[in-house]
C-alpha cells in the first residue's frame, strides 16, 4: 500500500559542506567540518511577516520572502564558511572574529549581507534583464510585433539563465554544493513520505523536489515572459524601467506557484513546475551517504514535535 504524502513547510538550502534548514519555527545549519566531524547549529526562525497581517497576502508575501531567502541565504553561506575550519570551540551565531572585523570596518555586518544581495540583484538584473532587452531589440528591428519580439527576449534569458547553470556546474566546489542541495531534496522526500530518517531511506527518494529554489527561479522567468510582453519596445529605457518595476510581482506569481506546487498533485500544477523539474537536473547532483547524514541533521533539528504544526 502506498504511504500518504505528507506535505510539509520545510524548506532548505544547500551551503559550504552543509546543509541549511528552515522549520516552522526554527532554522537549523549542519556543516561536516574539515576533520569530519558535523556541527549543528539553529536559531529561531525571524520573519517581518510574522508582524504585519498586510505582508501575508497573497503576492505580496512572494516578494518578502523572496528578500528574506537571499538574505538568510547569504548569512548562511558566510556561517557555513567560517564553520568549515574552525577548531574544537563550539559552534554557535555568536559574532566570531570575522564577524567582529565586518563589525569593526562597517559598523555592523548586516550592512555586508544586505551589500552581497543588492550587488546579486544588480548581476542578475544585467545578466538577466539588460542584456536580454539589448540583444533582442537591435536583433529583432525587422519584427513588428511587440509580442513575437517579447517571446524572443524571453527565450534569450532562459536560454542565458540554463547556460549560465550548465558552466557553474562544471566547477568542482559548485557540484559539492549541489550534491548537498540533492541531499536536501532527497531528505525532506523521505521525511514527507513517512519513512525514518536514515542514511538507506533517504537514498531511496528523487534527488528532484518542487518545491525547490530552482522550480522559483525558471518560474519567474516563464511569468515574466507573459508579463512582459505586453510592454512597449518604442524605448528600450522605458521598457526596462517598466521590467524592475514589474519584477515584484514576477516574483510574487512565482512563489504563489511554489507553494501551490509543494501542496497540490494536480496535473496541470505538475505541467506548470515541469521546467524547473528538468533543471534540477543540472542544479542538483547524487549525494553520498555522509552528504545525505548532514541534510538529515538539519532536518531533524527543525521538525516540529506535532506534524500538524507543520502547515503552509
Amino acid at each position: 500500500m502506498n504511504k500518504k504524502i505528507h506535505k510539509t513547510s520545510i524548506g532548505g538550502q544547500a551551503v559550504i559542506e552543509g546543509v541549511m534548514m528552515r522549520g516552522p519555527e526554527e532554522i537549523a545549519v549542519s556543516v561536516r567540518k574539515s576533520d569530519g566531524e558535523i556541527v549543528l547549529d539553529k536559531k529561531p526562525v525571524s520573519s517581518i511577516v510574522k508582524k504585519y497581517k498586510l505582508l501575508k497576502m497573497p503576492i505580496i508575501r512572494g516578494i518578502v520572502a523572496f528578500i528574506e531567502s537571499m538574505v538568510l541565504g547569504v548569512r548562511t553561506l558566510m556561517f557555513s564558511a567560517e564553520l568549515y575550519d574552525v577548531g574544537e570551540e563550539e559552534p554557535s551565531f555568536q559574532p566570531s572574529k570575522f564577524d567582529l572585523f565586518l563589525e569593526k570596518v562597517f559598523g555592523n555586518k548586516d550592512v555586508v549581507i544586505y551589500t552581497a544581495v543588492v550587488i546579486s540583484l544588480f548581476l542578475a538584473t544585467g545578466l538577466f534583464i539588460l542584456l536580454p532587452a539589448f540583444i533582442t531589440k537591435y536583433s529583432t528591428a525587422f519584427i513588428g510585433s511587440d509580442i513575437i519580439r517579447s517571446l524572443i527576449e524571453g527565450v534569450v534569458r532562459i536560454g542565458i539563465f540554463v547556460l549560465y547553470i550548465a558552466l557553474v556546474s562544471k566547477t568542482k566546489d559548485i557540484q559539492r554544493v549541489f550534491e548537498y542541495h540533492g541531499a536536501e531534496h532527497k531528505s525532506i522526500a523521505c521525511y514527507e513520505h513517512g519513512d525514518e530518517l536514515t542514511v538507506e531511506n533517504v537514498k531511496k527518494y528523487s534527488r528532484l523536489h518542487p518545491r525547490c529554489g530552482t522550480s522559483f527561479l525558471i518560474e519567474v522567468m516563464i511569468i515574466s515572459v507573459i508579463v512582459f510582453s505586453f510592454l512597449s519596445w518604442n524605448s528600450l529605457l522605458i521598457r526596462i524601467l517598466s521590467k524592475l518595476a514589474l519584477m515584484p510581482l514576477v516574483a510574487g506569481l512565482a512563489y504563489e506557484l511554489i507553494k501551490l506546487a509543494g501542496r497540490s498533485d494536480s496535473k496541470v500544477v505538475q505541467v506548470i513546475n515541469q521546467p524547473g523539474m528538468w533543471l534540477q537536473h543540472l542544479t542538483t547532483k547524487e549525494p553520498d551517504g555522509e552528504q545525505i547524514e548532514v541534510a538529515i541533521t538539519s532536518l531533524k533539528a527543525v521538525l516540529p514535535e506535532n506534524k500538524e504544526d507543520d502547515k503552509w
